[in-house]
């Protein structure tokens, strides 16, 4: 370790045994003070890495008489439960810090640790502003507002350490290019004192990651401990053919065959491809075992039933959970036995992070199992295991330059103080995935911006004002709110808020399309639990308890995320390398080898495969397209593309 206070180092070796090599190689570039990547499996204690160095530092300046009512961490996750969570575990090392130090003599000021999302009630937003904490715990969108916010702005201005939690989460979407200038826009107003720490489990390219993290054209530390950890990954089929079988029987044993891996482990987690699959999983599950045993877990949950989800499992009263990505990332919830995912995972970076949710200690064996329920998603699975024996992975890019983030982020800018265009332009030029943006694009977002649209169209106003002699941008009356209000890049799904009739209690929420085509006295499932439309109005369903009654699954649109490129191509390799061995006596001991099959599983891969090869004439891949042509009964012909 390096030179930690050495009540701090004391804490950290009464607590773990020793440190990982993300650890000790990661505090030597922090302490080093280089911006700093750390890569490392789950499970390898990346995020106390990233913490540790900057707790150490606050507690000098508490012994220093030098701490302030500043803000001078700033945590940033996808998620805000991740965010809570990582609120509750830092209070462990505080108070073991603090014993320590107070054990060998030292009083230390109490350090302040804050979640600011879109969740924290307005109170508590307030009593931020007054006393901001020492530590902030936020997300992309709350940080964003936070710089734009007249109030709170000044408190950033302290910021010594941002440490961007997750990053592969962030790093090829537009979420990460809005993430990207709020990180320059941060830098910008707390000076050259800031460092910057990353953490990720699954990313690539590394060198491109670092960029993202650290601006375009600085340069920094990469910790790359690899992406995976002892792992057994076993690829199931509940059948051995998939074209004879009918589907009520597949479902039928896909069914039986997850329940006994829940009923043979301590705890599981299983995750769906939907919010609707995991509803639908989490209800037939819990039928086949005893009663209680099995919960949903997923966004369109209310943040109380989330939570109670996750203890009961970390507490030993539910024997599984099943998730969507909710529980992909790094949120406590105990010891995990056994991950399953179902269906088609669609990355390879997908079951990597969730497998490796299981046993989540470094020092043991990640079990997982990836389940299929149709042929296709069995040749996926197939592909995902082999790419992740082989050390293989997704490959993410930076989306280039998105010029309605850019626009977002001009009007919050300029809602802070008058710009040149050529600083603010240099300062979007220093966010990676702006790094190319010439001055005629950015010159036409800024027209765009400060010229009115036709006055039939709403809001045609102006958003910022361009002086034009002095090439200068200045606020409107209006432009810092339309940045509070109209910021960010998830987009309004629709979704109308569930609350139990004639209470305050927030049960989660459906989609405004289920909403329409529902009924009061209709049943539907939400949280494995069955509720009765008691009414609908114009912004909330009331509901009441079911009492048994059957339920419908609800449907929430735009769930379905579309497979990777590079996990697009190892099953093109896949297919073709089965071809060449499907009369291959030896051809279950590959699979089982290759691709980690269960000699089931490798019988209703090979069947699938050899009766598209007899129905196509071959078989298409990553080096073969068949274009299948066919006609209907109206004599017109079609074609398609496999």
């Amino acid at each position: 370790m390096p030179q930690f206070l050495p009540f701090v180092r004391r804490w950290f070796e009464q607590t773990f045994s020793e440190a990982t090599h993300p650890q000790r190689e990661g505090w030597d570039a922090i302490a080093s003070g280089k911006d700093t990547l750390i890569v490392a499996p789950t499970g390898s204690g990346k995020t106390l890495a990233a913490f540790l160095w900057a707790l150490d530092h606050l507690h000098r300046l508490g012994l220093e008489g030098r701490l302030e009512d500043r803000v001078y961490v700033v945590y940033i996750s996808p998620l805000r439960a991740l965010n809570n969570d990582i609120e509750k575990n830092l209070r462990e090392p505080l108070a073991g810090i603090s014993a320590a130090a107070a054990a060998a003599g030292h009083r230390l000021p109490e350090l302040r640790v804050a979640v600011r999302t879109g969740d924290t009630q307005a109170s508590a937003r307030q009593a931020m502003t007054r006393r901001p904490p020492h530590v902030l715990i936020t997300t992309p969108e709350s940080l964003y507002l936070l710089l734009t916010a007249e109030r709170f702005r000044p408190a950033l201005a302290s910021a010594r350490f941002v440490i961007v939690d997750e990053i592969h989460a962030f790093f090829a979407t537009k979420r990460g290019a809005h993430l990207a200038l709020s990180l320059e826009r941060l830098a910008a107003l707390a000076g050259e004192g800031l460092q910057r720490i990353g953490c990720s489990a699954t990313v690539r390219p590394v060198e491109d990651a670092l960029a993202f993290l650290v601006g375009a054209g600085r340069g920094g530390a990469v910790v790359d401990a690899g992406f995976s950890r002892a792992m057994e990954l076993e690829v199931v089929a509940p059948v051995a053919d998939f074209l004879t079988v009918p589907s009520d029987t597949v479902w039928e044993a896909f069914l039986q065959q997850v329940a006994e891996w829940v009923a043979a482990h301590r705890t599981t987690l299983v995750f769906a491809p939907s919010r609707r699959a995991a509803e639908r999983l989490a209800r037939n599950l819990d039928d086949r075992l005893p009663e209680g045993s099995v919960l949903a877990h997923h966004g369109s949950l209310s943040r109380r039933a989330r939570l109670e989800a996750e203890d009961r499992l970390k507490g030993g009263a539910l024997r599984a959970l099943v998730a969507t990505s909710s529980l992909e990332l790094g949120i406590d919830v105990g010891a995990i036995d056994l991950v399953v995912q179902t269906q088609s995972p669609r990355t390879i970076a997908a079951v990597l992070q969730r497998v490796g949710r299981a046993g989540h200690l470094l020092t043991r064996v990640a079990r997982g199992k990836v389940i299929a329920t149709r042929g296709e998603e069995l040749v996926e699975a197939a592909a995902v295991a082999r790419a992740i024996r082989a050390q293989e992975l997704d490959r993410q890019a930076m989306p280039e330059a998105p010029l309605d983030v850019l626009a977002q982020q001009i009007v919050a800018c300029v809602a802070t103080g008058p710009w040149e265009v050529d600083g603010l332009l240099a300062l979007c030029r220093r966010a990676a995935p702006y790094r190319a943006l010439g001055r005629e694009a950015f010159v036409a977002v800024v027209r765009a911006l400060a010229e009115p649209l036709p006055a039939e169209v709403k809001g045609a106003a102006p958003r910022i004002l361009w002086d034009r002699v002095n090439d200068r941008l200045h606020a409107r009356r209006g432009s810092r709110l339309l940045a509070l209000t109209s910021g960010g890049t998830i987009p309004d799904s629709g979704l109308y808020d569930v609350y139990v009739a004639d209470t305050d209690l927030k049960v989660g929420t459906l989609d405004e399309e289920f909403v329409t085509e529902s009924l009061p006295g209709d049943v539907f499932l939400l949280g494995s639990h069955a509720w009765r439309i008691a009414k609908v109005r114009a912004d909330r369903v009331l509901v009441e308890d079911a009492h048994g009654m059957s339920p419908t699954v609800p449907f929430w649109r735009g769930e379905h995320p579309s497979r990777s490129w590079d996990l697009g191509v190892l099953v093109g390799r896949l297919r073709r390398d089965v071809v060449e061995r499907l009369d291959d006596p030896r051809f279950e001991p590959w699979a089982a080898r290759e691709c980690g099959l269960h000699p089931t599983a490798a019988r209703a891969l090979r069947a699938w495969i050899a009766k598209g090869r007899e129905l196509l004439g071959c078989v298409p891949d990553d080096r073969t397209i068949v274009v299948e042509s066919f006609g209907d009964e109206l004599g017109g012909r079609h074609a398609m593309i496999h």
